[in-house]
Formats: C-alpha cells, sequence, structure tokens
C-alpha cells in the first residue's frame, strides 16, 4: 500500500510533543534519543537529549518525527495534521485536548461537510485539522 506519511520536526521538544499526542489519541509510541542510537555512543554536540526518531502508531495510521540540531529546522508553515475522529465526541476531546495551552484558529463546531470540524496550533507549535469522519468523499476534510 502507498502513502503519505506527515513526518513533524521540532527543536528539543519532540519527546515531549509525542508524549502528548499518546495522551490525546492513545496508539503505541515508540521513541529514539540520539543516547540510545547504536554505534559508537557518540552523540554530535548540541544533540545531547534530543529525540532522532518517534513514532506514533494507531489504528494503522503512523504520525513520526524528531528533534531537528538546535536551531537548524524550520518549523512547517501552513502544514496541518489532520485527524479524522470517528465521532463528534472523540474529535471534541482531542480537539479540547490539544487546544490546551495552544492557539484556536477555528472553533470546534457542525459545518456544511461535517459534524464537527476545527483548526488549532498546538503548543508545540503543531498544527492540527481535527474532523469527524463522514460517509463523503476522501477529501481530507470530511
Amino acid at each position: 500500500m502507498t502513502s503519505f506519511l506527515p513526518y513533524l520536526n521540532f527543536d528539543g521538544t519532540c519527546r515531549d510533543a509525542f508524549t502528548r499526542y499518546q495522551q490525546v489519541f492513545g496508539g503505541e509510541l515508540f521513541v529514539m534519543g540520539a543516547e540510545d542510537a547504536p554505534g559508537d555512543g557518540d552523540v554530535p554536540e548540541g544533540f545531547e537529549g534530543r529525540v532522532i526518531h518517534a513514532a506514533l502508531m494507531l489504528d494503522g495510521a503512523l504520525l513520526m518525527g524528531s528533534d531537528t540540531q538546535p536551531g537548524g529546522g524550520k518549523a512547517p508553515q501552513s502544514t496541518y495534521v489532520s485527524y479524522q475522529a470517528p465521532d463528534v465526541e472523540a474529535a471534541r476531546r482531542a480537539f479540547d485536548d490539544l487546544a490546551a495551552d495552544g492557539e484556536v484558529d477555528m472553533s470546534f463546531a457542525e459545518t456544511f461537510f461535517s459534524p464537527g470540524f476545527g483548526t488549532l496550533t498546538d503548543r508545540f507549535g503543531t498544527l492540527w485539522m481535527i474532523n469527524v469522519e463522514t460517509d463523503g468523499p476522501p477529501t481530507g476534510a470530511g
């Protein structure tokens, strides 16, 4: 199966972000720190305590990420992670949890294409679209 898989980059907050995402969504979390990498154990200067790979697996879906070298990465610009919830209650719960200490861009509400949709930026700078699954065409919006 061919698919697109989001890979998020953080400037030192990857472990905290993915731990939070597991709290919000559940699933199985794998995190490898720079000090856990195979090899001679030499961690590049400035990369101590940073994550070289994180993966959250949930119901066949995969979200991945890592930390960059300090100051080495650019935050995504207008790139959202879209989460398709099975029902309004699950979508509302995910939206509210991710919005805590973040910024709501579009309040969660019923729209013409979904019984529940909203956008936000979480406290780690990740942009999210939270949506309720529908029986309509796979547009990414509903």
